[in-house]
């Protein structure tokens, strides 16, 4: 037994290897190039020592006691990320406490499409620049290599990770061991360079150059691109396993790394156009970009699947329309894949990608997303940390201001780089926040504008039972999103048809703010004929129509599905002056609404025996 949780325990940590580390893996390929090369630096010794000094407290304060000390801690029923912590983070609070919590999260999480988009980008476009080290010849051919490479990521997404997941993790553990010693046997010719350890030498680069450090710290954040990776995947392998890669592992081998580029830049200051890739001794230089291709694909891989991950969590928590989800593995419930998801990011993707031409350039606008959810996260942990955990406020308080003070610092650094391309990830976050804020709005005013002419229940189901219509054979299932009131759908059918069958199931599909939930379906028997059935979901999962039947049968409510009818009410939503929403927003909204996928395919009902029933709704 004991042996077979360490084989275990060794699977997971192999597996989190591969899909956790990817982003921040691959960070050395440009980090130091891009922080001499954004203020255009003299490679001298101070400097050299300055920025590694700077890159190595970084990575300790942020990465190691932040995320893996301290974040990792704020799990939701052993999941995490940003949507996750935003819903524990509100689960105590009310009103407008609650409003500024979600508000925090969701714009939190529209930044991470902004680095789901630059990541593959900035990656891949690094990998290829290999091919000018090679060859100043072949530096026409590196971006159409990148864009080569991006496609086939994308065409492949509809397959799954389930069969190239299995390589991921051998991959990247080569990966951190052939970078650990590239870096190990360049430190062994300039020990000296392990005096960056020291953080004065970071300190005193700073006040050395004022300004111009201020823009380097800009491009130090991108030594902690994935470090969100840590937490947002811990519901996959666990904080443990997390734990113990970075530090047996991915720790000493990124430190090595970057300590090996200072290292040869003191014996070769010319290296700094690409230090990475100069590490490696000729005959190794076209395995070594290979490997990194290989390495910049896996990256970009856990990026897109986080996106994939995060629109789900939107879509169930009622902040994005309903979209197509298909799941990839028959074994894992978190292999999913999003048709329009896939394709969006894509095209921007290959647009970036074309646009900036260059990883240099890309690094510019890359922070901004990364710093600005650093932030956030550390602001929700800290609710979280207070009223969740009851921590002390003095202590809960002094931890979150040493975070904040540093993630701030970076934000603001990053900001600089606002017109060199910075506005790009900030662009589109806000894009998001602001579908993902209408659609809530939208679904709420419309909710509100749909109870105002209700009929209230109970009365409606006593009325009927003493005064019944004509009763038809057979079960109808009116699909409702709230528990009170008459559905639409329901008095609508007894309009026209005037007919109603012997059993009425009013059924409501509930998501929660935990990822998943044990107890399925509550069912109500509210008269002879009429039942109400609750199933419960959390927003880690998607609702099937048929696991709620077999989920009944044990509660006692058996139908069949080939003598049952499902009623769903189709609103056609008309845009007014009333107020409630912006009316660009209505618009907006509106459309949103006619190109959400339909209820009927998001819930897998057989569409045989649904009927629709549409019905007038002014905003």
């Amino acid at each position: 037994m004991q042996e077979h949780q360490k084989h275990s325990m060794a699977a997971i940590t192999l597996g989190a290897i591969g899909v956790v580390y990817g982003d921040i893996g691959t960070s050395p390929l440009y980090t130091l190039s891009v922080c001499f090369s954004i203020t255009n630096l003299a490679t001298t010794a101070a400097n050299i020592l300055g920025i590694l000094s700077l890159i190595f407290w970084a990575i300790l304060l942020v990465v190691t006691i932040k995320y893996v000390a301290f974040i990792l801690r704020a799990d939701n029923n052993g999941e995490g990320g940003i949507m996750v912590l935003m819903a524990l983070a509100r689960r105590y609070l009310n009103g407008s406490a609650k409003k500024r919590i979600v508000i925090l999260g969701l714009f939190g999480s529209a930044l991470f499409y902004g680095d789901a988009i630059i990541t593959p980008a900035v990656s891949v476009l690094s990998a290829a620049e290999g091919l000018k080290v090679l060859s100043p010849a072949m530096a026409e051919f590196v971006l159409p290599m990148a864009v080569a490479v991006l496609v086939g990521l994308f065409l492949l997404q509809r397959f799954g990770t389930a069969s190239v997941g299995r390589l991921f993790g051998p991959v990247m553990v080569v990966w951190f061991i052939v970078i650990g010693l590239l870096g190990l046997h360049s430190i062994m010719q300039a020990p000296q360079v392990l005096a960056a350890l020291n953080p004065w030498y970071g300190l005193r680069f700073i006040a050395a150059h004022g300004y111009g450090a201020f823009l380097t710290l800009g491009a130090v954040v991108l030594a902690l691109t994935g470090g969100e990776a840590l937490y947002a995947d811990m519901g996959h392998f666990g904080r443990k396993p997390i734990q113990r890669a970075w530090f047996c592992l991915v720790l000493p081998a990124l430190l090595l790394n970057y300590f090996g580029q200072g290292a040869l830049l003191f014996r070769q200051p010319s290296a700094i156009s690409n230090p990475f890739f100069m590490l490696a001794p000729k005959w190794a230089l076209l395995p070594l970009i290979v490997l990194a291709t290989m390495a910049t694909v896996i990256a970009s891989q856990a990026v897109i699947s986080g996106a994939f991950s995060l629109t789900r969590q939107a879509i169930q928590l009622g902040y994005c329309p309903r979209m197509s989800i298909l799941h990839t593995s028959a074994r894992e419930i978190g292999q999913i894949y999003l048709p329009f998801v896939n394709w969006a990011l894509l095209v921007a993707v290959l647009v970036v990608t074309v646009s900036f031409g260059s990883s240099d350039s890309l690094a510019a606008a890359y922070g901004i997303a990364v710093t600005g959810t650093m932030v956030i996260t550390t602001l929700l942990f800290f609710v979280v940390a207070r009223i969740n955990w009851r921590w002390p406020l003095p202590l809960a308080a002094a931890i979150t201001a040493v975070f904040l003070v540093i993630d701030s610092t970076f934000f603001c650094a990053n900001l600089l780089k606002l017109l060199h391309g910075g506005w790009l990830p900030l662009t589109i976050g806000l894009i998001v926040f602001l579908v993902m804020n209408t659609w809530k709005l939208g679904r709420e005013l419309l909710f509100e504008r749909i109870h105002e002419h209700a009929l209230p229940l109970d009365s409606f189901i006593e009325n009927i039972e003493h005064y019944p219509p004509t009763r038809v054979q057979g079960t109808a299932v009116f699909l409702t999103g709230t528990t009170h009131g008459v559905p639409h759908a329901m008095l609508h059918n007894l309009k026209h048809n005037k007919v109603l069958h012997e059993r009425v199931v009013l059924m409501t599909i509930s998501t929660g703010d935990v990822p998943y939930v044990s107890e399925r379906v509550e069912i109500k028997q509210l008269s002879n004929s009429f039942w109400r059935v609750v199933a419960h979901y959390g927003f880690m999962e998607t609702p099937d129509i048929d696991d709620i039947v077999e989920a009944g049968k044990t509660c006692g409510l058996e139908f069949d599905l080939m003598d049952t009818s499902f009623f769903l009410s189709r609103e056609t939503l008309i845009s007014t002056d009333r107020p409630g929403m912006a009316r660009w927003r209505e618009k907006l909204f509106l459309w949103m609404s006619k190109n959400a996928l339909r209820a009927t395919d998001f819930f897998q009902i057989p569409t045989n025996r649904v009927v629709e029933l549409g019905a007038q709704i002014e905003l």
